[in-house]
Protein backbone atom coordinates (compact mmCIF):
# COMPACT_ATOMS: atom_id res chain seq x y z
CA UNK A 1 0.00 0.00 0.00
CA UNK A 2 3.15 2.32 -0.19
CA UNK A 3 1.45 3.36 -3.28
CA UNK A 4 -1.31 5.32 -2.14
CA UNK A 5 -1.97 8.19 -0.57
CA UNK A 6 -2.97 8.71 3.06
CA UNK A 7 -6.55 9.83 1.50
CA UNK A 8 -6.60 6.90 -0.68
CA UNK A 9 -5.30 4.17 2.40
CA UNK A 10 -8.28 5.75 4.69
CA UNK A 11 -11.09 5.01 1.59
CA UNK A 12 -9.58 2.01 1.20
CA UNK A 13 -9.75 1.18 4.70
CA UNK A 14 -13.48 2.60 4.91
CA UNK A 15 -14.50 0.50 2.39
CA UNK A 16 -13.17 -2.72 3.98
CA UNK A 17 -15.10 -1.88 7.21
CA UNK A 18 -17.56 -1.18 5.37
CA UNK A 19 -18.15 -4.53 3.16
CA UNK A 20 -20.27 -6.23 4.59
CA UNK A 21 -22.94 -3.66 4.97
CA UNK A 22 -22.53 -2.87 1.46
CA UNK A 23 -22.78 -6.50 0.12
CA UNK A 24 -25.71 -6.67 1.91
CA UNK A 25 -27.04 -3.72 -0.01
CA UNK A 26 -25.64 -5.15 -3.54
CA UNK A 27 -27.30 -8.42 -2.60
CA UNK A 28 -30.89 -6.65 -1.96
CA UNK A 29 -30.31 -4.98 -4.62
CA UNK A 30 -29.68 -7.98 -6.97
CA UNK A 31 -32.82 -9.69 -5.69
CA UNK A 32 -34.84 -6.87 -7.30
CA UNK A 33 -32.88 -7.23 -10.96
CA UNK A 34 -33.38 -11.20 -10.36
CA UNK A 35 -37.24 -10.05 -10.59
CA UNK A 36 -36.68 -7.99 -13.94
CA UNK A 37 -34.30 -9.23 -15.57
CA UNK A 38 -34.53 -12.45 -18.35
CA UNK A 39 -32.10 -14.42 -20.72
CA UNK A 40 -28.37 -15.07 -20.37
CA UNK A 41 -28.18 -11.80 -17.96
CA UNK A 42 -30.06 -13.19 -15.36
CA UNK A 43 -27.17 -16.12 -15.43
CA UNK A 44 -24.38 -13.89 -14.41
CA UNK A 45 -26.81 -12.26 -11.90
CA UNK A 46 -27.25 -15.36 -9.92
CA UNK A 47 -23.16 -16.02 -10.13
CA UNK A 48 -23.03 -12.42 -8.63
CA UNK A 49 -25.12 -13.51 -5.89
CA UNK A 50 -23.79 -16.57 -4.68
CA UNK A 51 -20.60 -14.84 -4.61
CA UNK A 52 -22.47 -12.36 -2.20
CA UNK A 53 -23.47 -15.20 -0.43
CA UNK A 54 -20.69 -16.68 0.07
CA UNK A 55 -19.00 -13.78 1.33
CA UNK A 56 -21.75 -13.24 3.97
CA UNK A 57 -21.49 -16.41 5.45
CA UNK A 58 -24.63 -17.97 3.89
CA UNK A 59 -24.55 -21.48 5.05
CA UNK A 60 -23.64 -23.54 1.79
CA UNK A 61 -26.06 -25.85 1.97
CA UNK A 62 -28.45 -23.08 1.82
CA UNK A 63 -26.57 -21.30 -1.22
CA UNK A 64 -27.45 -24.70 -2.78
CA UNK A 65 -30.85 -24.58 -2.37
CA UNK A 66 -30.97 -20.89 -3.44
CA UNK A 67 -29.19 -21.20 -6.64
CA UNK A 68 -31.07 -24.63 -7.31
CA UNK A 69 -34.52 -23.65 -7.44
CA UNK A 70 -33.26 -20.03 -9.09
CA UNK A 71 -36.47 -18.62 -7.31
CA UNK A 72 -35.80 -14.87 -6.91
CA UNK A 73 -38.36 -15.06 -3.84
CA UNK A 74 -36.00 -17.50 -1.88
CA UNK A 75 -33.14 -15.10 -2.50
CA UNK A 76 -35.30 -12.52 -1.21
CA UNK A 77 -35.96 -14.47 2.21
CA UNK A 78 -32.25 -15.11 2.76
CA UNK A 79 -31.35 -11.37 2.63
CA UNK A 80 -34.47 -10.72 5.36
CA UNK A 81 -32.66 -13.31 7.26
CA UNK A 82 -29.12 -11.61 6.50
CA UNK A 83 -30.73 -8.21 7.82
CA UNK A 84 -32.74 -9.85 10.68
CA UNK A 85 -29.44 -10.83 12.13
CA UNK A 86 -30.85 -15.11 11.52
CA UNK A 87 -27.26 -15.41 9.35
CA UNK A 88 -24.55 -13.61 10.46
Amino acid sequence: MADFSNYQKDVIKRYYDNRESIDQQKLSELCTNLFLTEGKKKEKLWERAQELMERLNVPPTRIAHVLKSADPAILAEVVQDIESGAIQ
